[in-house]
C-alpha cells in the first residue's frame, strides 16, 4: 500500500494543476445573481459581498435549484438566505445551530438565523438545532456547507467537539456524490489547530485530514478569497486584516461508493491518500 503523504503535498498537487475544477473562474448562474440581487436582503449582509465573493463561492460549490442543503452553523444566516432563494419551492435548506454555540454564545451571534425561523418568506427554510456532533437532517442532502466555523470545533465553547465525530455526521448526512464545502480562515502551515482559540485560523491540513479519514474525497479547492498579503499571525478580528484574511475553500465529494476495506491501516483508520482519484 503506498505510503500516506502529507495532507499539503494534495494542496501542492492541486495548486500546480491550474487546470483543476474550481481553479478557474465559475461563471455565476442566473439563478444565483438574482438571490444576490434579492431586495429582502440585508443591508448588513449586502455590504459583505465584496468581501465575502458569494457568486464565486457558491457558482464554485455549484449549488442548484431543488437541491438538499445545510448550512452547518449558519450563525447570521448571511448564506442561508442565499440558499433559499436559489434552490427555491423545490428544495430545502436546513440551519443548523449547535446546542453548544448557542449555550456559550452571544445570542446575537446566532440573531440573524433566528429571524428568519418564522418568517414565512423563507417557507423553505429549517432551523435545526441539536449536539454539534449529533447533526441528523431528515433527509439526505446534496451540499453541507461550514464557512468560518470548522476552527471553532476545536475551542472549548464547543466542547471541544470530538471533530471525528462531527466530519462522520457531515459525511452521513449527504446522499452519495454529495459534496462538502469548507472556507475557513488559513492559519500558519505546519501549525495545526495551535490558533483556533487564539487567532480563529486553522492549518488547511487538518481540514483535508479530518474530512479524509471520515470518508470524503477531497475533490477541488478556489482561490477566490486568498490573500498572499495575510501573515497568517493576526486575529481574524484585528482591523488591520479583518474581513481580507487568507481564506481556504476546499470542495469534498463523498464517493458513489463505499471505499473498499484495503484503505484502512491495521490501526482500522483509514489512510489519506496522496492525491483525489480524479487527478
Amino acid at each position: 500500500m503506498a505510503e500516506i503523504r502529507s495532507a499539503s503535498l494534495l494542496l501542492a498537487v492541486l495548486s500546480w494543476l491550474g487546470s483543476i475544477p474550481g481553479q478557474a473562474a465559475a461563471v455565476v448562474p442566473d439563478y444565483i445573481a438574482s438571490a444576490i440581487a434579492d431586495p429582502a436582503r440585508p443591508p448588513q449582509h449586502v455590504a459583505r459581498d465584496a468581501d465575502r465573493q458569494p457568486g464565486a463561492l457558491l457558482a464554485f460549490a455549484g449549488v442548484k435549484p431543488g437541491d438538499r442543503v445545510a448550512d452547518f452553523m449558519s450563525g447570521g444566516a448571511y448564506f442561508t438566505r442565499l440558499f433559499s432563494r436559489i434552490v427555491g419551492k423545490t428544495g430545502h435548506v436546513y440551519a443548523f445551530l449547535p446546542d453548544e454555540q448557542l449555550k456559550n454564545c452571544a445570542p446575537e451571534e446566532t440573531t440573524g438565523t433566528r429571524a428568519i425561523e418564522h418568517d414565512g418568506s423563507y417557507a423553505n427554510v429549517s432551523v435545526l438545532t441539536g449536539p454539534v456532533a449529533r447533526f441528523r437532517p431528515p433527509e439526505p442532502l446534496d451540499l453541507v456547507w461550514t464557512s468560518l466555523n470548522f476552527h471553532d470545533l476545536y475551542d472549548s465553547f464547543m466542547g471541544p467537539a470530538d471533530v471525528g465525530q462531527v466530519t462522520q455526521a457531515l459525511f452521513d448526512a449527504l446522499k452519495p456524490g454529495g459534496e462538502l464545502l469548507v472556507i475557513d480562515h488559513v492559519a500558519q502551515a505546519g501549525s495545526e489547530v495551535r490558533d483556533t482559540a487564539t487567532l480563529h485560523r486553522i492549518d488547511p491540513e487538518v481540514i483535508i485530514r479530518r474530512a479524509q479519514l471520515a470518508g470524503f474525497r477531497l475533490e477541488a479547492y478556489s482561490d477566490a478569497l486568498r490573500n498572499p498579503h495575510d501573515t497568517h499571525q493576526l486575529r481574524v478580528f484585528d482591523a488591520a486584516i479583518r474581513g481580507k484574511t487568507d481564506q481556504v475553500i476546499l470542495k469534498f465529494r463523498k464517493p458513489l461508493a463505499a471505499m473498499p476495506t484495503a484503505a484502512c491501516d491495521a490501526s482500522g483508520e483509514r489512510r489519506v491518500g496522496t492525491r483525489p482519484a480524479w487527478l
